[in-house]
C-alpha cells in the first residue's frame, strides 16, 4: 500500500502573488548558466532554496530559509490540502495545447525492496549525497518528485478539474509553460485521493537522485530514533503525481556528451565496426529523424562529420547482462553496453561514477559542445516510451542513469514542504479513508 497524506504547504507570500514568474526555477539538473545567472539576481528567487550557492551550498540554504521565515517572504498553509497542478504545453510542431494534470502531496518514502515505489534507472551517488546533505540541515523540500500511478478510469480527475478552475496561481514558466495549482482541502474528497493511492504501486518517473536521498534520510533518522512509530515528519516525501494512462505524458531524449576518452575518431568507428553498421550523415540536423524508427540506432557526432550506428541485429545475442529480455531490448541499454563499455571501454558498472561522460537535454546545445571542444563527441539518442518504462519497473531492474527526460519538467517556487517535525505535526488521522 502506499501511504499518501495531504500537506500543509509553505507558499510565497501573498504580497509576492503578482510576482511569481520571477520567483519559480527550473529544477537543479536543467538550469543552464546563463538561467542560473538571471535567476540568482533576484534575491527571493526559489533557486536559492533548490540550487545554493557558497562553499556550503546547504547551510546557505538553512540561512535563506531562516530569513525567509522570519521575513514572512514564505508563509504555511495551516490546512493541509491536496495540490493540483496542471501544466499547459505544447511541443515544436503540434498546433494543439497539451495538458498534463496531476497533484502534489506526501508520501511516505519508502525504500526500494518494500516494492510500493518503483525505480526505473541508475542514480549518481554524488548527486545523491548532496541532496542528503540538504535535506538534513534544512529538513525542507524545495521541490516535488514526479511519480506515476495507474488509473484506467481517470477516478481522480473530476476533482481535479474542478479544483483548477479556482487556482492560486497561474503563470508562465521558463520553457513557456503554464503553470497552474490549486488546492482540496475539502476531507472527504482528500480522502477519495488517499484510499485510491493506497492501492497503487507507484512509479518514479523524475527525481530519483531526490527521492533516494529521502529514503537514506529517513533510515538515518529512524536508527537514532528510538521512539520512532512511521508517523514522523522525517519518514515523509513530497512527490507530484500523474496517471500514467494519460494521452498528455511526454518523455524526451537525453543524449550522451564525452569527453578525455583515449580514443581517434578513426579508432572509434573501427572498434564500432565490430558490433554496429555506420553510415556517414552529411547534414547533422537529420540525425534525430533517421534514428527515429530504427531499434537501436544512434546518432554519433564529431567536431566536423557524424554518422548513424545501428547494432547488428546477429551481436544482440551477445548481450551479457543477467537483466531481462525487455530491459535488454531497451535503446539506452543497447548504447550502454555495447558502444560505451564495448567500444569505449568504460565498464557499465563504472558509468555512474565516470567523469568522461555527461548528459544533455538540448540537441542545439549538444552539437554546441563537439563544435566548441567542450566534448570530444556526442551520442544522440531518442526517446524511451511510456509502456518500456512501465514493463521495465514491473521486472525490479533499471535503465541506465539520466534515461527519461518528463516533459514538461516540475518546476521549484510554487510550493515547499518541511519535514521539521513542529510544522509538520498535523492530526492526519482525519483524513484516513
Amino acid at each position: 500500500m502506499a501511504e499518501i497524506l495531504p500537506l500543509k504547504a509553505w507558499r510565497y507570500h501573498d504580497r509576492f502573488k503578482e510576482q511569481m514568474e520571477d520567483l519559480i526555477s527550473p529544477l537543479f539538473d536543467v538550469v543552464s548558466q546563463k538561467q542560473r545567472e538571471v535567476l540568482y539576481g533576484n534575491p527571493h528567487n526559489s533557486i536559492h532554496l533548490s540550487v545554493p550557492l557558497g562553499d556550503h551550498p546547504a547551510l546557505s540554504a538553512k540561512d535563506i530559509l531562516e530569513n525567509w521565515k522570519q521575513e514572512a517572504v514564505i508563509s504555511q498553509d495551516q490546512i493541509p490540502g491536496i495540490y493540483v497542478y496542471y501544466q499547459y504545453f505544447k511541443l515544436p510542431g503540434e498546433e494543439k495545447e497539451s495538458c498534463r494534470k496531476g497533484f502534489i502531496a506526501q508520501i511516505k518514502a519508502y525504500d526500494w525492496h518494500e516494492g510500493v515505489v518503483l525505480r526505473h534507472e541508475n542514480t549518481i551517488p554524488k548527486s545523491v549525497n548532496d541532496r542528503v546533505e540538504m535535506l538534513k540541515t534544512t529538513e525542507f523540500q524545495p521541490s516535488p518528485t514526479h511519480s506515476l500511478y495507474e488509473d484506467p478510469m481517470h477516478q481522480l480527475e473530476p476533482y481535479m478539474d474542478e479544483a483548477i478552475q479556482d487556482p492560486i496561481y497561474d503563470v508562465e514558466d521558463y520553457q513557456g509553460v503554464r503553470e497552474v495549482l490549486s488546492v482540496i482541502q475539502d476531507l472527504p474528497t482528500i480522502r477519495i485521493f488517499l484510499e485510491l493511492i493506497a492501492s497503487k504501486s507507484i512509479i518514479l518517473a523524475d527525481g530519483h537522485h531526490r527521492y533516494e536521498a529521502a529514503v537514506a534520510y529517513r533510515k538515518e533518522m529512524t536508527s537514532l530514533n528510538h521512539e520512532h512509530t512511521g508517523k514522523e515528519a522525517y519518514n515523509y516525501h513530497l512527490m507530484y503525481f500523474t496517471n500514467s494512462i494519460s494521452k498528455d505524458l511526454r518523455i524526451l531524449p537525453t543524449h550522451r556528451l564525452f569527453m578525455g576518452i583515449p580514443f581517434s575518431e578513426n579508432e572509434i568507428l573501427k572498434k564500432a565496426e565490430e558490433w554496429f553498421t555506420v553510415k556517414k550523415v552529411y547534414d547533422t540536423d537529420e540525425i534525430s529523424e533517421l534514428i527515429l524508427h530504427r531499434q537501436w540506432a544512434f546518432g554519433l557526432v564529431f567536431k566536423d562529420s557524424a554518422y548513424k550506428i545501428r547494432l547488428k541485429p546477429e551481436k544482440f545475442k551477445e548481450f551479457d547482462l543477467a537483466v531481462p529480455e525487455v530491459v535488454k531490448s531497451v535503446d539506452l541499454m543497447v548504447l550502454h553496453y555495447f558502444f560505451i563499455e564495448k567500444v569505449l571501454e568504460i565498464n557499465i558498472e563504472e558509468q555512474r561514477f565516470s567523469d568522461r561522460l555527461e548528459y544533455e537535454r538540448n540537441l542545439r546545445r549538444c552539437f554546441g559542445r563537439v563544435r566548441e571542444g567542450t566534448a570530444d563527441f556526442a551520442v544522440i539518442t531518442k526517446e524511451v516510451s511510456i509502456s518500456q518504462v512501465l514493463e521495465v519497473c514491473k521486472t525490479g531492474f533499471m535503465m541506465p542513469q539520466k534515461s527519461t527526460y518528463f516533459y514538461p519538467k516540475t518546476v521549484s517556487g510554487l510550493l515547499f514542504a518541511s519535514v521539521n517535525e513542529g510544522e509538520f505535526k498535523f492530526p492526519y488521522q482525519a483524513f484516513q479513508p
